[in-house]
């Protein structure tokens, strides 16, 4: 396996604003690669420039081995895109809407009602196959979406939010298919708000704030490395709480109610913490990629 897709000091600005701010990665053919952020980060940016639908500013992109300021029709016709927003032909059956979008890369006519049908079996939407798109709930649309992108059988495939709005069953259907593409050698670029979404299904990811990336690496490792194994949630913390805390030289965060103190292991911690300050209700639980992504970019709400 090598690098398919390779950004080096990417730049991306609308006039004088920088959205993307001289970032760099490599991601490998056949693995599930995740751009984290929040609203505006930047993230949705960069995978716009990867394929071809907003060009660079400035910097280094390859795509399959090609640059994407001198072959953007070339690099279109090996990838698959499915964008956040529902852009479903509104006149077309769910079986159409895949036949006309096979015309975008001269599929075959025969070939291409083969390969929606058994697109439509993938995504577990055959029995909607003659359905007018607009009398189908909207998580079967997220689903044709996909299969949409599948058309042209794309060596790497962007998902923009996939599964937002969607209940838990489609939810693991898609990324049970997710999973059955990389198998296949598929390459998966992945965008989400669901930070459960992103440990389960990334071999790698970065996470990115202000146009910038932040940090970059397996979800497992990134857990371990900013956050340690456990936290200890504290209900209702008070000023001398948090100053004990930060006189051990814990590392943590304090909330409207709730103090965080981040470990390896929290037992002894909360033991400390009762027999100094005496009945406090305690958590421990597992750290997750959710911790990661609020220490790193903040709890702020960002519109």
């Amino acid at each position: 396996m090598g690098s398919v897709i390779v950004a080096k000091d990417l730049v991306k600005k609308f006039d004088e604003f920088v959205a993307v701010d001289r970032i760099a990665f490599a991601i490998e053919e056949g693995e599930c690669f995740g751009f984290l952020g929040p609203n505006g980060a930047g993230k949705s940016t960069t995978m716009k420039m990867i394929h071809c639908a907003s060009p660079i500013t400035s910097g280094q992109l390859s795509v399959l081995g090609m640059d994407v300021k001198e072959r953007p029709r070339d690099i279109k016709n090996l990838i698959g895109v499915a964008p956040q927003d529902n852009n479903l032909d509104p006149d077309f059956t769910v079986h159409k809407n895949l036949t006309v979008y096979a015309r975008y890369f001269n599929i075959d006519a025969k070939v291409a009602k083969k390969r929606a049908d058994d697109l439509l079996e993938f995504m577990q939407l055959t029995e909607k196959r003659d359905v007018n798109v607009e009398n189908i709930s909207g998580g079967m649309k997220r689903r044709l979406i996909i299969a949409r992108a599948l058309m042209n059988e794309p060596k790497v495939l962007i998902l923009d939010e996939p599964t937002t709005g969607l209940d838990p069953q489609a939810r693991h259907l898609i990324w049970e298919r997710i999973r059955e593409l990389r198998r296949k050698g598929v390459t998966v670029l992945l965008t989400t708000h669901y930070m459960d979404e992103a440990e389960k299904l990334c071999e790698r990811l970065v996470i990115m704030d202000k146009g910038k990336i932040v940090i970059e690496g397996r979800p497992a490792d990134l857990i371990r490395d900013v956050i340690g194994s456990e936290v200890v949630e504290m209900d209702e913390p008070t000023d001398e709480m948090e100053a004990f805390v930060r006189s051990k030289g814990w590392d943590h965060e304090r909330t409207i109610d709730r103090l965080l103190i981040y470990a390896a292991c929290c037992d002894d911690i909360v033991l400390i913490m009762k027999e100094r300050f005496g009945l406090v209700t305690t958590t421990i639980r597992k750290a997750t990629l959710e911790d990661v992504f609020l220490k790193l970019t903040g709890r702020k709400l960002i519109e």
